[in-house]
């Protein structure tokens, strides 16, 4: 069933569920939106009526982080399938992070995810945008409208996107338009745990310990 089946659909007898607030109701969704929430709706017409017979209506949930590897990896999950799956689990609006291949480091690259998600994307979408060494006059100049969020990465693990260099760091921190997310690891230290935990353990570092990589003196950095 699609809203360009039934552009009005009825959803009788629902269990709402939202923030504080639990109570039964119908709801009158209009070419993809809810325009009433009512004890019983009237009057409308040529609509696809659903009777919800008492079970939970709750709003979609939003995931600020996913890695859908569109483009680049699609094998590994592209925007297709992997909005597919989030919406069958109740998540209706993601944001996808920047590293993808070629990752998200300038409006056109941006563009591309965008055009993709248009065509493809089962679920509402938004794009964070990536930083790299040489792109801050961009992201200074960024429309805060046209991502969800600017990205740094902060550790080698996320491959060619790792920014560590003081004087960027603080120039990002200072003049970025929007709200600014950090992936923080600090290289050296993990470096120099992971070969203490090499010797004791070889190659078979039990999982339990893993965190224990980005710790000094194993406490919490």
């Amino acid at each position: 069933m699609s809203f360009r089946q039934f552009p009005k659909i009825i959803i009788r007898n629902a269990n709402l569920v939202n923030e504080d607030k639990q109570f039964i109701a119908d709801v009158l969704i209009q070419d993809g939106r809810i325009e009433k929430i009512a004890s019983n709706i009237t009057g409308v017409f040529n609509a696809k009526t659903i009777d919800a017979n008492g079970a939970w209506l709750i709003p979609g949930m939003i995931d600020d982080q996913v890695h859908f590897r569109d483009p680049g990896s699609p094998q590994k999950g592209n925007i297709a399938s992997e909005s597919m799956a989030a919406t069958i689990g109740g998540i209706t609006s993601y944001m996808d992070m920047p590293n993808t291949n070629p990752a998200t480091l300038n409006l056109d690259t941006l563009a591309q995810k965008k055009q993709i998600a248009a065509q493809h994307s089962m679920a509402n979408y938004a794009f964070h945008f990536g930083v790299s060494s040489d792109n801050l006059d961009i992201i200074e100049q960024l429309d805060p409208k046209l991502v969800s969020g600017v990205k740094v990465f902060m550790g080698a693990s996320t491959g060619n996107m790792l920014v560590d260099d003081p004087i960027i760091l603080e120039r990002l921190f200072a003049n970025v338009p929007t709200i600014l997310l950090t992936h923080c690891e600090y290289t050296p230290r993990i470096k120099e745990q992971e070969k203490l935990y090499l010797e004791k353990y070889g190659e078979n570092i039990p999982a339990a310990m893993h965190h224990i990589l980005g710790m000094k003196n194993n406490n919490p950095i």
